[in-house]
């Protein structure tokens, strides 16, 4: 299994770095890119999905449970000790990759003027307009339409590897993003939010556990979703 476990921890591990950095970047005070706007983030996001997918190639670079799940729902062979593997990896992979964006940006989270919702956003997301229940759906239609395309990628030739998804990512962060910054991936948030929560973050205020379940199962069940129609309308 360590042909699985090491792969998805690695590659988790560097897209989160990447990730929680640009979205460091974008809102702590005194970087050089602070100010650089949802877009910048979005292709942040983007750039480091298309560095874990190849950093965890070998895995098949899921990177991402909801991703595991859809493949399951869609038909392909996982048994329950794979699945089990891949999501270990991911969520250690994605602790991991929070820690060293955290260290590579300690001394803007230290600044005094860093705000606890800016420390917070860096690793984790929050609603824009906190109502749960239309959070959930947000997540389930941005994690529907990740992992559907994804399968579908299968079955349609193509040489942009990596790049497709990368390129995908940007697209759902920017159609969909808004309402809730579009976890679409529920190791990217809880992993991260954990990190937040140990790390010794000056200041950092609270880890936004009340809204934990969202970034969870909106991306479950729109993962599960996707991989549903995809197996049947037979793209998987």
């Amino acid at each position: 299994m360590t042909d699985i476990f090491l792969p998805e921890v690695l590659g988790t591990a560097t897209l989160l770095l990447l990730g929680c950095g640009v979205v460091a970047n974008a809102v702590l005070p005194r970087t050089n890119g602070n100010g650089g706007g949802f877009l910048m983030i979005n292709f942040g996001w983007g750039i480091a999905v298309f560095a874990g997918v190849f950093v965890a190639f070998g895995s098949g670079a899921h990177l991402n449970p909801a991703v595991t799940l859809g493949l399951v729902a869609s038909g392909a062979d996982l048994s329950l000790a794979e699945v089990l593997v891949y999501i270990a990896g991911q969520m250690l992979g994605a602790f991991l990759g929070a820690v060293l964006a955290w260290v590579a940006y300690k001394e803007h989270f230290a600044d005094a003027d860093a705000q606890p919702d800016d420390k917070l956003a860096v690793f984790s997301t929050m609603p824009a307009i906190r109502k749960p229940v239309w959070n959930v759906v947000t997540e389930v239609v941005g994690t529907f339409v990740l992992v559907f395309v994804i399968i579908s990628f299968g079955k349609t030739p193509s040489e942009l590897g990596p790049l497709a998804v990368a390129l995908l990512v940007v697209g759902i962060g920017a159609s969909l993003g808004g309402p809730t910054g579009y976890a679409i991936n529920p190791a990217r948030d809880l992993g991260p939010r954990i990190a937040h929560a140990v790390l010794p973050i000056p200041n950092k205020g609270s880890s936004g556990w009340w809204y934990a379940w969202v970034p969870v199962t909106g991306p479950v069940i729109g993962g599960v979703l996707g991989g549903l129609v995809a197996g049947a309308v037979g793209y998987a």
